[in-house]
């Protein structure tokens, strides 16, 4: 098995569009990023799916690939995508979690819908109508957010704490912030 992907969106001269946002980005175009497959012997050609996976997945799909179990005193953070690349129609749902100590930015992905929160500001985004992030459905749909703002701070009260984790940016506020194409 060969797997072509990212671990996050593009860098800052890559043109996402049209998506908004590079890496550093909790936006879709900073976590967004295609992926390849060749596995002649199990993954038909030329298949396509919708399923919603993240990087911790590999590992889970390659394992089982292998027939190999993790072992049980280091669970996966990812699940097996061995099914869906055997049948690409066969999607499940879940929920995806990221955090970015940068600029303060938390996601939740649960199906078409995006919790996201940048500097403490929320953003509701229904991902199936607007994959370009631009409407905000926050007060349109109150109860929505704030259960997926719950369910994302249990999320992030679960991971260990990192007091000494620290990050570097070369580019500023003003850098990030470019002007829609």
């Amino acid at each position: 098995m060969v797997v072509f992907t990212s671990d996050n969106g593009g860098e800052r001269f890559s043109d996402t569009w049209p998506l908004v946002g590079k890496k550093m980005d909790l936006l879709e175009g900073g976590i967004r990023v295609p992926y390849i497959v060749r596995w002649p012997a199990k993954v038909t050609s030329g298949g396509v799916t919708d399923q919603v996976v993240i990087t911790m997945d590999w590992v889970a799909t390659f394992l089982d690939a292998a027939g190999v179990k993790p072992h049980p005193h280091y669970p996966l953070d990812g699940v097996s995508l061995l099914s869906v690349l055997k049948n690409p129609s066969k999607t499940f749902e879940r929920e995806l979690y990221w955090k970015m100590l940068f600029r303060n930015q938390k996601a939740l992905r649960a199906g078409d819908w995006k919790y996201l929160s940048i500097e403490g500001n929320d953003f509701l985004f229904n991902l199936a109508k607007d994959q370009r992030e631009r409407a905000n459905f926050s007060k349109r749909e109150p109860k929505r957010l704030a259960a997926m703002r719950a369910r994302y701070l249990a999320w992030e009260e679960a991971l260990p704490k990192h007091p000494d984790a620290t990050y570097s940016v070369p580019a500023t506020k003003a850098d990030l912030l470019t002007p829609s194409s």
